[in-house]
């Protein structure tokens, strides 16, 4: 029988992630699952990565030691900044990968981690030992893996089922791959609960067959730029760009999907589970958005080799002849060639509410969750549970306390927050919004925020920690630059009447005439004759943190006291029911929940400041009680 510390299911971003940083952690022996080594890091539906929160999060992952950023830079074939008409403070980066180039990157990343094996197996179970913790897998041609800890990052493939139209449909946990039946069942076995969501895909095209020349073009702004994912490898030559190809489905594509909508799986009653409200198929969209005079979709290239492309927008369970006609229907695509269909996928979740966390089961010590499988969509999202998860599954490992990350020190921490306590009834997806910190927790910022948490849990090699250390070092440079050197009203002028500001009425730091409007700090610099270093972002760092500095203090004074209230442990075994100066909700949803921290309790909805409040003097006067017993 073969023995790891620590044993990954599942080769998708969510595993690939929870195997690395399970490595990095302290796991000396890794074993990552798959029931093809082929398919780790396939990209299963959109070739892309990043957005609005969601690049941030790939930040996050990468200051942690995770492989998507590093992938990604090898891949990127286009580069976006989002979100370019607000401020900088909440620009969101997003790059389109070749698909091909960025499963090999991943595949190479994760063959390359020593201490790490690729296991091609298709696993039946979980084995459970005495004491009721997981203690390993067995394979379904009876070959037994011992671990002290297992992670489950499963993705769609736990009892999933693929559908197009509602007569065509087939067990699948991705198109041409088999289900994880078995492991389904023998989860629910062992007493956890499971739920149904789906998800799905849209066609793809030949793009020889589109009428380009009729679309609007979407160039790449990676010259702009110069962006680079991964901060803990030394830059990489970016690859040729390619543009993607904007449209929109009409009237008469509008026309096509309602007058079969009883024949998709959806509306046709084959599938009854709730699909991700912000990624809705065109069904969805027709539906609910009747008076909508036509919905955007983008032509994005598969990659560099290839002339297929991927139909962001049209996200269809309908069957393939009703397909072709759609996609005919919108405008350059008249004679389109599909190269495959789309297709609608329902699988098992289970409720993310059942984890500590730390991802950890609170049925089974030892068995972690991580990703689709907890009710989420998204690569990002996917991949910054594998981190949470393998992290934790290393530190148990190691007999070491898990660790959580609070909302305040980054999106990561939001996510799983937002997970454990409030759980899920549609496939979940992370944006801004759902931060209170989003002007202190940036894409720029990420190492800043989360090396030190790497740096305490040894994270990194001293390559990476010297390109860490440097990066920062540049950051800290221009802030104290700026704060020193006097700048002279006529050596600004022209700048300041460029941005519309007033002249300087006498000699100012940098720092000052950097704060106003429009007014940017390596431009002030410039000015002045001080060199300016070629690291945009951190000197896009250091220009933010001049010009909301006010704004980022209040915030940061606010994550403190978040950080303090995470400091606050709660008894586990602490008798919520009968802590009579709390409301009968928030006794019902503590008792449920049983958070670890007072943080955790604040996030739980429904539970008020005064019963917070409350709760820290319940639980003190239980604590002395306790105390004065054990004296007596």
């Amino acid at each position: 029988m073969r023995r790891y510390d620590v044993i990954v299911l599942g080769g998708g971003h969510a595993g690939i992630e929870a195997a690395i940083a399970a490595s990095r952690a302290g796991a000396v022996r890794v074993a990552l699952v798959s029931s093809s080594a082929a398919t780790i890091g396939q990209m299963s539906c959109n070739p892309a990565v990043g957005g609005v929160a969601k690049g941030t999060l790939v930040r996050e992952v990468d200051a942690l030691g995770g492989i998507m950023g590093r992938a990604t830079d090898r891949a990127a074939i286009q580069f976006r900044m989002l979100n370019r008409g607000k401020g900088p403070a909440v620009w969101a980066p997003r790059a389109q990968c070749d698909r091909a180039l960025y499963r090999a990157a991943a595949r190479e990343l994760v063959e390359t981690r020593e201490g790490l094996d690729i296991v091609e197996a298709t696993v039946g179970s979980v084995e459970i030992g005495p004491g009721g913790d997981a203690t390993g897998v067995r394979t379904l041609d009876g070959t037994r893996i011992a671990a002290r800890s297992v992670v489950v990052a499963t993705g769609t493939f736990l009892r999933g089922r693929i559908f197009i139209g509602t007569e065509c449909q087939s067990p699948g946990g991705r198109a041409g791959e088999q289900p994880a039946t078995e492991l389904a069942l023998q989860l629910t076995e062992l007493g956890l609960k499971v739920g149904r969501f789906k998800t799905g895909t849209p066609p793809r095209i030949d793009g020889r067959t589109v009428a380009l020349h009729t679309l609007e073009r979407q160039d790449s702004e990676m010259d702009a730029f110069a962006y680079r994912w991964s901060r803990l490898e030394h830059p990489v030559t970016p690859r040729e760009q390619a543009p993607c190809w904007l449209t929109w489905a009409g009237e008469p594509t509008k026309q096509i999907v309602t007058e079969n909508i009883g024949k998709s799986a959806m509306y046709g009653g084959a599938i009854g589970a709730r699909g991700p409200r912000y990624c809705p198929s065109i069904e969805d969209k027709i539906v609910r958005f009747p008076d909508a005079p036509r919905h955007q979709v983008f032509l994005e290239p598969e990659g560099l080799d290839t002339a297929e492309m991927y139909v962001n927008g049209l996200s269809t369970s309908l069957p393939v002849a009703v397909q072709a006609d759609m996609l005919r229907s919108v405008p350059g695509l008249e004679r389109v060639e599909m190269t495959r269909p789309g297709y609608a996928i329902e699988y098992d979740y289970l409720p993310p509410t059942d984890l500590h966390p730390w991802l950890e089961s609170k049925t089974i010590p030892g068995l972690y969750f991580a990703g689709q499988v907890n009710g989420t969509t998204g690569y990002e999202e996917a991949a910054a549970q594998g981190v949470v998860a393998g992290l934790n599954a290393a530190l148990r490992v190691r007999d070491r306390e898990p660790i959580i990350l609070g909302r305040e020190t980054s999106y990561i921490g939001v996510l799983v927050d937002d997970l454990v306590s409030k759980g899920v009834d549609e496939p979940y997806r992370l944006f801004t919004s759902r931060s209170e910190f989003r002007l202190t927790v940036r894409h720029d910022n990420a190492v800043r925020r989360m090396s030190s948490i790497g740096e305490r849990m040894g994270l990194y090699d001293d390559r990476e920690r010297r390109l860490i250390d440097e990066r920062l070092a540049r950051e800290d440079d221009l802030l104290a630059r700026a704060g020193s050197i006097s700048v002279p009203p006529a050596s600004v002028a022209a700048l300041l009447a460029a941005a519309g500001s007033t002249p300087l009425p006498h000699a100012m730091h940098a720092s000052e005439v950097a704060r106003r409007v429009a007014v940017p700090l390596g431009d002030v610099l410039r000015a002045v004759g001080e060199p300016v270093p070629a690291d945009r972002e951190a000197l896009l760092s250091a220009d933010l943190e001049i010009k909301y500095a006010g704004y980022f203090a209040r915030e940061r004074a606010a994550a403190q006291r978040l950080r303090q209230m995470g400091a606050y442990r709660l008894d586990q075994d602490a008798a919520y029911a009968s802590m009579r100066s709390l409301s009968i909700e928030s006794r019902e949803k503590l008792e449920r929940h049983r958070p670890p921290t007072l943080a955790q309790a604040a996030s739980i909805p429904g539970i008020s400041p005064s019963d917070l409040q409350n709760l820290i003097l319940e639980t003190e006067r239980r604590r002395n009680a306790g105390s004065r017993a054990a004296d007596t």
